[in-house]
């Protein structure tokens, strides 16, 4: 993992970027990059982050920032806690402010040992690494000021050794300009007004340097009283006593831009740091990736001079020769014999040149053959060349130019910027508004960050607004059109880009991107191949820039290829018999996928699914498009499961249905599992609003699926509706007929819902029975997603029986397993329920910490259900701690947050239960006994919808501390009996328990709350039920109704 600091905060782990939200994430994260490696004591960093006005309880607020912040960051949490503090253990030369302090030290001591060729290297390679303002993104943090003023000091050093190295290589055109305005930026330094001095005198202005010291003298005797110190009058007498001024070298022929070079630091950097090196460097890259710009840019910026060798307007390659003598000028005109060639090798031997070779694609043999021979025999030279494929010889480095970094949360990137600054040349006063920048970043992901291309776009706004523009992409082609009169044809329009590559490929290449172009998001060399992509073809159009290899490895093709490749695959009417092609491979990966969802392959299936969806889907899309129910269903029936594991039961309901409402045959097991998973996910992401009807449409598949329950998923359809309806006796019927079922994973999952059943109906040891044999099961097999939620479930027992360390290991194996499965799941109710296990435990400053930190995740991010939990349970430790009123702040907040979601599905009665029980254990706590009763009567009655026995039995103990409000111990010891009935097992370790015991304990002495609680533990489930009431009749049980997710225990 890599930290960049030197510009707005990056950090790089495996080529991606991670965003971190909030200037306070930001400015922890940077505050111990600074001292990376080490650790930084808890005191530093809250007067680093806070300053004076530092929270009260510093030690917690901080946790819980670092616990927030190592959710951010990637790789094997790289934030390690300490004693007294925390330490970002990375390498130190992973933090680009100590890379770039090494490497300018680096080149500081190849100066002072007389090599300012490797100086110039390593202080170009440290500069580099700034990519804007030091801390750019936190400069209001406390801390940042003097930070700040280090870096630049820093900065400003290296930039001095820079020039001071070039100057002494002997060849440094335009540097004078460079150094005078760091002087007026500095007016004062000294060491810059020297290197100014010597810079003007290499460059033949000797009485400007002479002047300019004199103006320097004089500003040191009127501001600060002194005169020039001695090395300053050194450089002063070397000026005045030079015999003569060298004479001025040739610049080449670079012309200067007309707009402003936006992005690319790193790549300058690199390129230049290869060039030095290695003496040919050829950047690769499709049409109006900004090769061209990029290769002038860094050449203006070299020390030697630079001819720029324009071959586009060359059609033959005999004339490429004639073409770079015609550049360097008009003497070295005539016909490309051995003689030219001989002039121009000793011309290009006399001094230190580059030479840039712009479009060699189209005359890539005569380039290459040109580029060996000079590169031989003029060791003084060096060629940097653009092209849309390598030039292919020996010692060419090569330089993918990839399209500019396109926006992420907080930095919008280059590619916008770009966008941002053509749009104000055409537009005066455009800028970037809230209600611009969605567009503005639309247009520019949807024209893959390829800079022609999006100054095509921003020239449109002389006549559009961006909104029409982003509308207008879909006809990309007739749209982006119009561009600088002045530029080559072939990059005027954006088909015309693409037309100058498609025209230098094979009539193989061409027809082989038409069929890939069905790929909507990348392919594998083997997904490639059915649609005739052997590795000879594939590797070729990489070359050619058509296609790009990424991580994977994967074959990526830009946006705009694709489209211009799947108009000329149409018109060939070649377009249905591809995606037809396309559709079958990705069934068929699909269905293999399918079986290994459930076993120990799980991971790296979930992960090949996840990389491959949007191929899924279009497979899908074009399935029901064709009216191909088979291949529909199929494809909705194997990819059911692993849209369950990732958590899209929202849009798995949607595409599920889309394959369901095709016309036609389908095989009858995939579209059973197909429709049974369809009704679930349905019912679940509409609030079960038609819970009754989905009942029925899955008892009808449950009675089809019965002849056959070899699919694991139609075995568990059964058991699952017992479970949904309370038919607890026909539900164990049918788990005992299918305990035998030849598939592990089915026989796990029917022990997780037995294990659910024995729950409900209060039968702790069943349950701890059942979750046991399903855990072991799923770790035989090597499945994550079901082991997750069975260790939730189980965390629940090992709770009630006071085993805290059992639980936590359960929970936070549970979170480690579902994250591996899914890296963006917050694994919500399993850190939330750890949270509760710890405040049990007694660490109730890390247990409020963690839920502070849940409770104030962005809505976006979290669940209400998760939101509502969170609050709870602030709320209750809140109460234990005496903050009453905080206790009930939050409690009100839960509350108005389920009811304003509609997100509550099949377990809302008990929700609202847990939080009323709650505010009635607050208006015990306030001496109001009559709230305090109807609280409960009503959390007792919204329980009884679910019938939920675990949770009723909570209900209860609220309801045994009324009666002894009310002055009634006796049937409050009676009641709290009872809920060992309702739970199956006491839970002495549950802190209300424990407080309402002791209580009741003390009023009737210890002998007869021994007998009041074995009388009610002695009732039968009707009569213990009907103690949870403190009104004037018993409860009353609602009809069969709501029950819970499975392995979602609601606490």
């Amino acid at each position: 993992m890599r930290v960049n600091i030197l510009g707005p905060l990056e950090v790089v782990a495996g080529g991606e970027v991670s965003t971190i939200g909030g200037a306070r994430l930001r400015a922890l994260l940077v505050r111990l990059a600074l001292d990376a490696g080490r650790v930084v004591p808890l005191d530093q960093l809250a007067e680093a982050l806070w300053g004076d006005a530092a929270p009260a309880d510093r030690a917690n607020a901080l946790q819980s920032l670092v616990s927030r912040l190592r959710r951010a960051l990637p790789g094997a949490e790289p934030l390690r806690s300490a004693p007294g503090g925390y330490r970002l253990d990375v390498p130190r030369d992973e933090v680009d402010l100590f890379r770039f302090e090494r490497l300018a030290g680096e080149g500081r001591r190849a100066l002072e040992a007389g090599d300012p060729g490797t100086a110039v290297e390593r202080l170009d390679e440290a500069l580099g690494l700034w990519r804007g303002r030091p801390l750019a993104d936190i400069a209001e943090a406390p801390f940042a000021d003097a930070a700040v003023s280090r870096l630049d000091e820093a900065w400003l050093s290296a930039t001095e050794d820079r020039i001071e190295a070039r100057l002494s290589i002997g060849s440094a055109p335009g540097l004078a300009a460079e150094v005078a305005e760091l002087a007026t930026r500095q007016p004062l330094r000294e060491r810059l007004r020297g290197l100014l001095m010597r810079a003007l005198c290499a460059e033949g202005r000797q009485a400007e340097a002479l002047a300019g010291y004199e103006e320097f003298r004089r500003l040191l005797a009127d501001e600060l009283g002194v005169d020039p110190g001695p090395a300053l009058q050194q450089s002063y007498l070397a000026v005045l006593r030079a015999p003569s001024a060298p004479a001025r070298r040739s610049r080449g022929n670079l012309r200067t831009p007309l707009t402003s070079f936006v992005g690319r630091d790193d790549e300058i950097g690199w390129i230049g740091a290869r060039l030095r090196q290695d003496r040919l460097v050829t950047l690769v890259g499709p049409g109006g990736a900004g090769k061209t710009r990029l290769a002038v840019t860094l050449a203006a910026r070299l020390p030697q001079a630079a001819w720029l060798v324009e071959l586009a307007p060359v059609t033959n390659h005999d004339d490429v020769l004639q073409a770079v003598l015609g550049t360097l000028g008009p003497a070295f005109g005539g016909d490309s014999t051995d003689d030219s060639m001989s002039r121009l090798v000793e011309t290009l031997s006399g001094a230190e040149t580059v030479l840039l070779l712009d479009n060699c694609e189209h005359v890539v043999d005569a380039v290459a053959r040109l580029a060996d021979e000079l590169l031989g025999r003029c060791p003084r030279l060096r060629v940097l060349a653009t092209s849309r494929e390598p030039l292919g010889i020996l010692g060419e480095t090569l330089y993918p130019i990839p399209p500019l970094r396109l926006p992420a949360a907080d930095d919008l990137g280059p590619a916008v910027r770009l966008f941002v600054d053509r749009a104000a040349a055409v537009s005066p006063g455009f800028a970037l508004t809230p209600g611009n920048t969605p567009h503005v970043i639309e247009i520019c992901r949807r024209l893959d960050g390829l800079p022609l291309a999006i100054e095509l776009a921003a020239a449109r706004l002389r006549s559009l607004t961006v909104e029409q523009v982003a509308a207008r992409l879909d006809d990309r082609f007739r749209l982006l059109t119009g561009g600088s009169r002045t530029a080559m044809a072939r990059h005027q329009t954006l088909r015309a880009v693409v037309a100058w590559s498609w025209d230098l490929l094979t009539g193989a290449e061409r027809r082989l991107v038409e069929r890939l172009a069905v790929f909507p998001a990348g392919f594998t060399a083997a997904a490639g191949e059915p649609l005739g992509g052997s590795l000879d073809l594939l590797a070729a159009l990489v070359d050619k820039s058509l296609l790009q290899l990424v991580e994977g490895p994967r074959y990526r093709m830009l946006e705009t290829i694709r489209e211009y490749a799947l108009e000329r695959l149409a018109e060939s009417g070649g377009l249905l018999d591809a995606r037809a092609t396309h559709a079958a491979y990705f069934l068929d990966l699909a269905e293999a996928a399918e079986p290994h969802l459930r076993g120990g392959d799980q991971l790296t299936w979930v992960t090949a699914l996840d990389t491959e969806h949007a191929n899924l889907l279009a497979a899908l899309h074009y399935a029901a498009d064709r009216g191909d129910a088979d291949t529909a269903v199929r494809l909705g029936a194997a990819l059911s499961q692993f849209w369950v594991i990732r958590g899209k039961r929202n849009e798995a309901a949607g595409w599920l249905r889309l394959a369901l409402d095709v016309p036609g045959e389908a095989p009858e097991i995939p579209r059973l599992v197909a429709t049974a998973l369809y009704l679930i996910n349905s019912a679940a992401t509409n609030n079960f609003a038609k819970l009754a009807d989905t009942i029925a449409e899955l008892q009808g598949v449950a009675a089809l699926a019965r002849v056959d329950v070899s699919h694991p998923v139609l075995a568990l359809i059964e058991p699952s509706l017992a479970l949904f309806t309370d038919d607890t006796p026909h539900g164990l019927r049918v788990i005992g007929e299918r305990l035998d079922h030849p598939d592990p994973w089915a026989r796990a999952t029917l022990h997780m819902i037995r294990a659910f059943m024995s729950e409900n109906d209060g039968d702790r040891v069943g349950m701890y029975r059942d979750l046991r044999v399903a855990v072991t099961l799923y770790r035989e097999i090597g499945e994550r997603w079901g082991l997750a939620h069975a260790l939730t479930s189980l965390a629940d027992v090992l709770l009630v029986s006071g085993d805290f360390d059992g639980a936590i290991a359960a929970l936070e194996e549970g979170i480690m397993l579902i994250r591996q499965l899914s890296p963006d799941d917050d694994a919500g109710h399993q850190r939330i329920w750890l949270a509760t296990v710890r405040a049990q435990k007694g660490d109730v400053d890390r247990a409020r910490a963690e839920l502070n930190e849940l409770a104030e995740w962005d809505a976006q991010d979290w669940t209400v259900r998760n939101l509502v939990f969170a609050r709870l349970g602030l709320g209750d430790l809140a109460r234990w701690l005496g903050e009453l009123d905080e206790a009930s702040r939050h409690y009100e907040i839960a509350l108005t947050e389920m009811s304003r979601s509609s997100e509550m599905p099949l377990v809302a009665p008990q929700f609202r239960g847990l939080i009323l029980t709650s505010r009635a254990y607050l208006a015990v706590e306030v001496g109001d006994p009559e709230t305090a009763a109807r609280l409960v009567d009503e959390a007792a009655e919204l329980t009884m919808r679910a019938k939920d026995m675990p949770v009723l039995a909570k209900v209860g103990v609220a309801a045994a501390a009324v009666h002894a409000m009310r002055g009634d111990p006796w049937r409050g010891a009676v009641t709290m009996g009872a809920t060992q009935q309702l739970r199956g097992a006491p839970d002495r370790f549950n802190a209300e328990v424990v407080r309402v015991s002791g209580s009741l304990a003390t009023l009737l002495g210890e002998t007869a709350y021994g007998r009041a609680y074995a009388e009610g533990a002695a009732l039968a489930r009707p009569d213990a039920i009907a103690q949870v009431h403190c009104g004037s009749g018993p409860a009353t049980v609602g009809a069969h109704g709501q029950r819970r997710e499975h392995g979602q225990q609601q606490r």
